[in-house]
């Protein structure tokens, strides 16, 4: 197994720096008492003895340390004594704590080799033996050792010597970078003064430390652990060959601030300030995603008085944070935290609320919001395009990943279907941080898991850790494979055809460099077939569409991210304004002014200020914010605008906007700020309102209607689109067409059958009960098109409970003045319902369809059918269809159009009658889905492009949910709906278990 040296990329070694003895002399000059109590037995001669001779006895060592675990005045002033030797001296110590302490410290053997250039005490890695059977935090960091046994002092300790490997360092790499052939690399994107914070740790000022570092970035305790320090300000540490520990002393500092002052003492920083929203003083803000671009610009914005409301479309707040890393590598909690602290400066949260869909950017500019921060991330799964990508068991790592980070499905007591992992072959296609955590994962859940990369593990962007982990961890990497195609189980021996299990994989070579400067990979015309019952896509991530199809006149690149700074602007901002210059804060305690906007510091710890300026690198280019979109007031940043990048770079976006923002903002006239602010928060409030149920309505043995209070979506819903529904906090997500809904009332309703756990709870609540979440809407709405009512008329074929989607579109088009045909189809007249199976004969039916019928008694004709005959025509849907395309409509009226609704099947049979006679078809969608907004690709659709007849990917939550009947190709599509019939299965037994 290789070492994790073996696997980290060395450069030359360090070059040592002394600093002169007298040092030590001053020291003991200025303060001849204190050392005078500390050496009683030894003496001040014999220490400065042992230093000069080269060499510290033992009784002397331990008598040193000693003085150093005492967590006071005089443990500090030793380690500020150390800290202040010239290397030589320095590494007399450490010799002397790696001979003479090893056996009480174990990490300490050895030490002195090479220090401080290339040895160190690492971080505290649980064993893969362990880790790789649950999900806790694998890198515990240097308080890891806590669970070893050491005291929170010796934790400190251990710290404490890896801050005094630092060289001091005049030019800053770590923070600032360093130019290599005319081009930065490294240093730190929110510019940490990294210089500042190793002193005031090898000093002893913990809590100092920590409040240098939250100056810049109040995310440490995040991004220390998911940053690629690699390639940032370890990457330019002048230690090559073992950098400092950067990433690693980040998170400790915030993690002890927790275990030794507590959570109670840290919120109480938070508190005692103005309510933003009553003090009405600044403009409210809205932030876009509560991801780390989204959390930091609200935390700073927050923290300087303004009001700001976080708009997040999931249902639990964290964006990729939660839902893309696993807990083994960053703590639902420490997200959490952050989420508390923001809460706790009057900041405000509005979630299930999906910006493009359920309002537009110029909706929250209309409410009051003055500004606007854009932090969606990128999500939208890339695959590969190979045949057989369509089989069950192939799906993207973020529908992975969020089927067990996000909603839990690894745990019984949450309803969230995963695949079948345990005892699988499972294959990870990619080679980056998102491959290695759905490996990791997998590998967790039992799976046999080999990454599939089609280069090499030293060109893979992953972190180096995390590939040293999954190697560890038992995870085979086959390097130098790219999958061509996929192939399902062989029918004739008793295998699922629809089901993955194997590949067939080509065998690459590396060619020359391309634009990345990694080595081109190239086919050798070799293949080999691969074992693979679970195939997870890792391949990287598009930008989703949903903001810019929502704002045209949003600038972006080709490939869909949002355009920023100069790029958007080339002739300077909108407006035509010239923004301000950057702030300069010589102490972070002084507010500056700058226009009417101040700058406050982050919440005290209560230490003294350090004297160094701190300087935000709020980013302006000739007058342009650099994170400022083409449109006024709308910024953007992290992977919204940059593609995939990384939470460091997506947090040092979100600083450098909200440092433009407040530096940007003119003289405001207060009437008119406390007018935004007051409409900004009850927009805010009636988003975040519950979503309660109205009423409830049986309408069969297993079918339920239920109207429920949802303003925000019933206000921007169009016929056609559905919405995302959780019933409770371990339920699952669920898709489910808008049946009727009322704008000004703000209510919508759904009807939906039990079939599976989800349904029968979400049929079993009552009225008053609200959901956890609901959440759009979602997918596009119905194309309408103006037909002549007289002569033509547009179809609708509904099956079972797919005359509840029908019946918004029917209104709509008999509102644009179309002609509608309904066929309506059930089992027997006990499932019927929404019209009366005798046909309304009295005009006094009060069902939905019967009150359109007399509403536009010339442009509706109701066909009903029924299997068993017991009301309208006897048989399926598709017998008056295919009467009315062969023999045609009796008033002489052409079918223009026909869309279906329903059960799968039925909409197969449709769509392959109205092909045989040219009719255009939609089949409505409603595919298994996770989230709904085309962010886990689990809603595919396979499609036969017209134009090439090859098979194409299409998304039922994007592109659908109506999509061409006749170019679905329904053979590979269909058993798409049985991929999770098992878990299924088994979550009904279970279910049935716990209520006998």
């Amino acid at each position: 197994m290789p070492t994790l040296e073996a696997t980290k990329t060395s450069r030359s070694d360090a070059i040592g720096q002394a600093v002169e003895m007298q040092v030590l002399q001053r020291r003991f000059q200025a303060n001849p008492r204190m050392f005078q109590s500390m050496f009683v037995a030894e003496g001040l001669a014999q220490l400065r003895a042992a230093f000069d001779a080269g060499e510290i006895p033992a009784e002397l060592t331990w008598k040193i340390w000693d003085l150093l675990l005492r967590d006071d005045a005089v443990g500090q002033v030793m380690m500020r004594f150390v800290w202040d030797l010239p290397l030589p001296k320095k590494r007399v110590f450490i010799k002397a704590i790696d001979t003479h302490l090893r056996d009480r410290y174990p990490m300490f053997a050895g030490l002195s080799e090479n220090w401080p250039a290339g040895n160190h005490i690492p971080p505290y890695v649980r064993p893969a033996n362990q880790r790789v059977h649950d999900f806790d935090l694998v890198t515990q960091g240097y308080l890891g050792y806590l669970t070893q046994g050491y005291s929170q002092r010796e934790v400190d300790l251990f710290v404490w010597l890896e801050a005094v490997r630092d060289k001091h360092c005049a030019d800053r790499p770590c923070e600032l970078g360093e130019l290599l052939k005319g081009k930065k690399v490294g240093g730190c994107p929110v510019q940490i003064h990294i210089p500042e914070v190793m002193q005031a740790i090898a000093e002893g000022k913990f809590d100092e430390a920590l409040r240098i570092v939250e100056f810049s970035n109040p995310l440490p305790n995040v991004t220390g652990r998911v940053c690629p320090q690699e390639l940032q300000c370890q990457g330019v540490c002048v230690h090559k060959a073992r950098p400092i520990e950067i990433g690693q002393l980040e998170w400790f500092l915030p993690q002890r601030d927790k275990l030794v002052n507590g959570r109670d003492e840290i919120m109480s920083r938070y508190q005692g300030r103005p309510d933003p929203w009553v003090a009405a003083n600044k403009p409210p803000i809205a932030i876009v995603g509560s991801g780390p671009a989204g959390l930091i610009n609200a935390f700073l914005l927050a923290n300087q008085g303004f009001p700001v409301t976080v708009f997040e479309a999931f249902h639990t707040l964290g964006g990729v944070l939660k839902y893309g890393i696993p807990e083994f590598r960053l703590p639902n909690e420490l997200v959490d935290d952050v989420v508390d602290k923001i809460e706790a400066l009057g900041g405000r949260f509005v979630t299930n609320f999906i910006v493009g869909k359920t309002a537009t950017l110029d909706d929250l500019k209309a409410a009051g919001f003055w500004r606007i921060f854009v932090g969606t991330g990128a999500g939208l799964p890339k695959f590969m395009n190979v045949p057989g990508e369509h089989l069950n068991g192939v799906l993207s790592a973020n529908e992975f990943l969020t089927r067990v980070n996000l909603m839990h499905g690894n745990l019984d007591e949450y309803d969230t279907p995963l695949p079948e992992t345990a005892g699988k072959e499972v294959l990870v296609i990619g080679g980056g941080n998102t491959a290695m955590d759905a490996a990791r994962t997998a590998k967790r859940l039992g799976g046999k898991v080999t990454i599939v990369y089609r280069r090499t593990k030293a060109e893979m962007p992953a972190r180096v850790e995390e590939l040293h982990h999954a190697l560890e961890e038992g995870i085979v990497v086959a390097e130098l494979r790219s999958p061509a195609e996929f192939f399902g189980g062989d029918e004739s021996r008793g295998g699922d055809p629809h089901h993955v299990t194997r590949a067939a994989v080509d065998v690459m070579q590396l060619g020359e460099p391309d634009a990345s400067g990694r080595r081109r990979p190239e086919r050798t015309g070799e293949q080999v077939e691969m074992a693979a019952d679970l195939v997870i896509m890792a391949l990287g991530n598009g930008s989703n569409p949903i903001i810019r199809d929502s704002q045209p006149d949003l600038a972006v690149q080709d490939w869909g991210a949002i355009k920023v700074g100069k790029e958007a602007n080339p002739n300077g901002l909108p407006d035509g304004r010239i923004a301000g210059s950057n702030a300069r804060v010589e102490n972070p305690d002084a507010p500056v002014s700058h226009s009417n906007a101040e700058v406050t510091p982050i919440a005290s710890t209560g230490v003294e200020a350090t004297g160094v300026t701190m300087t935000p690198t709020a980013g302006f280019e000739d007058g342009v914010p650099t994170q400022a979109t083409n449109l006024t007031g709308i910024y953007s940043g992290g992977d919204a605008a940059r593609g995939g990048s990384t939470a460091i770079k997506a947090a040092g976006d979100g600083q450098a906007a909200a440092h433009q923002m407040w530096e940007d903002m003119p003289t405001l006239d207060p009437d008119e700020v406390r007018d935004w602010v007051g409409r900004a928060l009850a927009y805010t409030r009636e988003a975040a309102a519950p979503f309660k149920i109205l009423e409830k309505r049986q309408l069969s043995e297993r079918t339920w209607e239920m109207k429920l209070h949802a303003p925000m979506v019933a206000r921007a819903t169009l016929a056609g689109q559905f919405a995302r529904f959780m019933t409770h906090e371990k339920g699952e997500l669920i898709p489910l067409t808008v049946a009727d809904f009322d704008r000004e009332e703000g209510w919508i309703t759904i009807v939906t059958q039990s079939v599976g756990v989800s349904s029968i709870h979400l049929n079993a609540m009552e009225v008053g009960e609200a959901f956890y979440g609901i959440a759009g809407p979602l997918g596009m709405a119905s194309k309408m098109e103006r037909f002549n009512p007289t002569t033509e008329t547009v179809c609708f074929v509904a099956g079972g409970v797919g005359l509840a989607p029908a019946f918004p579109i029917v209104r709509a088009h008999l509102e644009l003045g179309n002609h509608v045909t309904l066929i309506c189809g059930a089992r027997n007249r006990d499932l019927l319902f929404w019209a009366d199976p005798d046909g309304d004969v009295d005009g006094t039916s009060s069902e939905r369809v019967d009150v359109l019928r007399r509403q536009y008694p010339d442009l509706l004709d109701v066909v009903l059918a029924s299997d068993d005959g017991s009301f309208g025509v006897h048989g399926t849907v598709t017998v008056p269809l295919e009467s009315m395309l062969r023999d045609g409509r009796e008033d002489g009226r052409k079918i223009v159009e026909v869309t279906t609704l329903g059960p799968p099947i039925m909409m197969k049979f449709v769509s392959l009658l109205t092909k045989q006679y040219g009719v255009p078809t939609v089949a409505s969608i409603n595919s298994i889905m996770v989230d709904a907004t085309g962010m886990c690709g689990a809603c595919m659709v396979p499609f036969i492009d017209p134009s090439t007849g090859k098979m194409v990917r299409k998304h039922a939550c994007v592109d659908g949910p109506e999509i061409d009947g006749h170019c679905i190709d329904w053979d590979k599509f269909l058993p798409r709906f049985n991929q999770f019939r098992p878990q299924e299965a088994a979550a009904m037994r279970a279910a049935n278990s716990r209520s006998a």
